[in-house]
């Protein structure tokens, strides 16, 4: 603030052991300001400003007075925003390490600790453009596997989806002034995640960080509240960690200017009660009286350095424990489901393709077709050689014939006589067409006897894959979306489909990412899921293994199962328990034959369904509504304040 020049001088208190009127002795000025401190002041916004980043009065010259006592910025906090910037990066790039195929599951939670650290303390809209840098150092390289496409669709499908994480760093620079503030940030994660899976077109919700735990000690949480719940677990671990570092590296103390020595004029020589009265207790009391220096057997004093050391120890030890607490609970609190004793022997075919890139399928018709029905016809050899054993029922995978099979005769012809010949029900992925300009893609029983019969039509579709959202734009800006033909109808019903002595299901690829088509055909009672996939445009990126560990995810989420058909790989066999049993190369013919168990006792997760994820969202967007409203000009808060209260300390 200014100060009055022409105020009456006040007089002072010399330090210890400085005489009166030395050149200790602090002036007006000095007595104004009072003991060095770290002051803070309001923004507009709400959020914290350091009092030294804003002049207290200016001189005529524009030069900024600092008042004595003022903290004073350093070169080095010039390098705050940098740092900040570092760790928003380095936060993504250790989230998208632990996802395959690299698989590091553990650095989810350091990578989210250090998102947050970059976050917290910060203004909301610096908290945005930090929490978009997240976004892009997470998903420009787990989204890699788009680039296929153009590198202009991965840039573009990048750029979008990290403006969730900025809403989400918007939040956290919010919440985190909050006490408990780890809780609310990690329900803030599961809020953008849902968010990523509803807009735009449907919802993108790929590289969710549950996924990047599809065999980890995180992974029990999905049995409990799904993909949601892993995501928050992995999120809490990491804020916990972010407070246990910010309790075990405190802010460094302010600087401060020196007090310029008093001219003198303005000097005053205090009187002899005055020189008494600036004495500390300790120097007025009598030698014999002098308080003992502390020793391991005295009692600890308040403020006293044990007592300052004991209550840091507890304050780190408190967020260490629960960090360690979060993922420990997942292994001891989780129900866990037993075999029921039923199995059932399942056939799975990789036909292959000829293809590669945008045109995977080939120029030549019917070669995926053939591809399919040969192997087809080599495993009904193996059974009757008794190489291989019978199955109860064979899954092709997502498109294993490039002729719609149920308007061209050959292809029905061919698809015929190769479930006749192995004399099971087979699983066959086709797309057909639906009217003149219109198709679905559809997994169709095909029984040896009757022929085709009960289907399931995908009902999540890709946009710009099987339809073209703002079609009329999207067609006149790139040349590209016309190679989407026909636009896909989505279907209406649940994948539940007998299949031989079981009802399996049918889940359609790009659907095992979403959350509520998976939780609504495991609702039905189908076990195993199977889910057909047709990975051939992205083949050899890590579009294969990310969605492998999709399957690992849901397999626990809902206590079966899941076959894995894929018409260039990954294709699998994952246990109930998330584990993989088998899988197979890329771009190479495979098949096997699986005796996997039949569970039908439904998890947690499949009966309370969106519950656990609608409730974090709400205790989210609480949070936020709550640090709203505490706003008050001028009201500042520390984040990094000694005595600030945090999980565990009430």
């Amino acid at each position: 603030m200014v100060q009055d020049k022409t105020a009456a001088p006040v007089p002072e208190r010399p330090a210890q052991g400085v005489p009166a009127g030395g050149a200790a002795a602090g002036s007006v000025a000095g007595l104004a300001t009072g003991p060095a401190r770290r002051a803070t002041t309001g923004s507009v916004d709400g959020s914290v400003e350091d009092a030294a980043a804003v002049p207290a009065a200016a001189s005529v010259d524009g030069v900024a007075d600092v008042p004595p006592g003022a903290e004073v910025s350093s070169p080095g906090s010039r390098l705050v925003p940098l740092a900040r910037a570092a760790g928003a990066v380095v936060g993504g790039l250790l989230m998208f390490l632990a996802f395959p195929p690299l698989g590091l599951w553990f650095l989810a939670p350091l990578g989210m600790a250090s998102a947050i650290l970059a976050v917290r303390g910060t203004r909301p809209r610096r908290g945005t453009w930090l929490g978009l840098l997240t976004g892009l150092a997470l998903l420009l390289p787990a989204l890699h596997w788009v680039s296929p496409i153009g590198t202009d669709a991965w840039l573009g499908l990048v750029a979008m989806e990290s403006a969730f994480y900025a809403a989400w760093g918007t939040g956290v620079a919010v919440v985190t002034r909050l006490r408990l503030w780890p809780l609310w940030g990690a329900a803030l994660w599961v809020a953008a995640e849902w968010a990523r899976g509803q807009f735009p077109f449907g919802g993108f919700p790929w590289a969710r960080v549950a996924f990047s735990q599809g065999e980890s000690i995180f992974t029990p949480y999905a049995a409990l509240g799904g993909a949601p719940l892993v995501s928050f677990a992995v999120a809490l671990c990491g804020g916990l960690l972010a407070l246990a570092a910010l309790r075990f590296f405190p802010a460094p103390a302010p600087t401060t200017a020196p007090a310029p020595a008093p001219s003198t004029a303005s000097a005053q020589v205090p009187t002899p009660a005055e020189s008494q009265g600036s004495l500390s207790r300790k120097d007025r009391l009598p030698a014999s009286a002098e308080v003992p220096p502390e020793s391991s057997g005295s009692p600890v004093v308040p403020g006293s350095r044990r007592a300052r050391d004991s209550r840091w120890g507890r304050a780190l030890a408190l967020p260490l424990a629960g960090a360690l607490a979060v993922p420990v609970a997942a292994l001891v609190a989780v129900p866990r489901y037993g075999d029921e004793g039923r199995s059932v022997t399942v056939g799975v075919i990789q036909g292959n393709v000829p293809g590669r890139g945008m045109h995977p399928l080939g120029d030549e018709p019917a070669v995926v077709l053939g591809n399919h029905t040969r192997m087809l016809h080599q495993m009904a050899r193996d059974v009757r050689e008794g190489r291989t054993p019978r199955p109860d029922l064979v899954v092709l995978p997502e498109n294993s014939t490039d002729i719609d099979p149920l308007r061209n005769e050959f292809a029905r012809s061919e698809i015929d006589a190769a479930v006749k010949d192995i004399g099971v029900p087979v699983l066959v992925g086709a797309v057909v067409g639906i009217g003149e300009n219109n198709r679905a893609t559809r997994s169709i029983v095909w029984d040896p006897v009757t022929g085709p019969g009960a289907h399931y039509d995908k009902q999540q579709l890709v946009p710009f894959g099987e339809f073209t959202p703002l079609q009329g734009l999207v067609l006149a800006l790139f040349e590209r979306a016309s190679l989407v033909g026909k636009q896909s109808v989505a279907g209406t019903r649940d994948g539940d489909l007998r299949l031989g002595p079981v009802t399996v299901g049918a889940i359609n690829c790009y659907e095992v990412a979403f959350d509520g088509i998976v939780g609504d055909t495991a609702r039905t009672g189908a076990t195993p899921l199977v889910v057909q996939t047709n990975n051939a445009t992205y083949a050899l990126t890590n579009l294969p293994s990310q969605q492998l560990a999709m399957s690992q995810l849901r397999a626990v989420e809902h206590n079966r199962a899941v076959i894995t058909s894929a018409i260039t790989g990954i294709s699998a066999y994952v246990t109930p328990n998330g584990s993989i049993a088998w899988r197979t190369g890329e771009l190479v013919p495979a098949m096997n034959v699986l005796t996997v168990p039949v569970r039908t006792a439904q998890t947690i997760a499949t009966r309370v369904g969106a519950l656990p994820e609608w409730a974090l969202i709400l205790v989210g967007a609480g949070a936020v509504a709550t640090a709203w409203r505490r706003r008050t000009p001028g009201a500042g808060h520390l984040a990094n304040r000694e005595d600030d209260q945090q999980v565990g300390d009430a």
